[in-house]
């Protein structure tokens, strides 16, 4: 089943989802041949294993907080903060807070035919 995704020029809403982030799921809200943009959201206590993409990617805490593991370290992410990943860097992401975070990869030829 195909994912209906913004068109070019739509307007996106991705501010925090509040009172509605317990009830709401992870979204992919556009992906291009160059470009992956989804909002992920996060219950406390879910962990995203460890794993990597091959494109630059940025993380960017829309509310809650998130413990990222990068780089043999771990940060804390809380609203208002994002984070640069190169490519194929490994990392996890710890929610120590219902929290919501808008993704975006930079796609690359390998990375752009999975899901189409």
């Amino acid at each position: 089943m195909a994912i209906d995704h913004a068109a070019s020029g739509e307007v996106i809403d991705i501010r925090p989802l509040g009172s509605k982030l317990t009830e709401s799921i992870s979204t992919a809200l556009f992906k291009s041949s160059q470009l992956e943009v989804l909002r992920l959201v996060l219950p406390t206590g879910k962990t995203v294993p460890e794993h990597q993409v091959s494109g630059e990617m940025t993380i960017q805490c829309l509310e809650g907080a998130v413990e990222l593991r990068a780089h043999a370290r771990t940060q804390v992410l809380q609203a208002g903060h994002l984070m640069r990943l190169a490519g194929n860097v490994p990392y996890e992401i710890h929610a120590i807070d219902n929290a919501s975070l808008l993704i975006t990869i930079t796609l690359m030829h390998e990375d752009a035919k999975v899901g189409t």
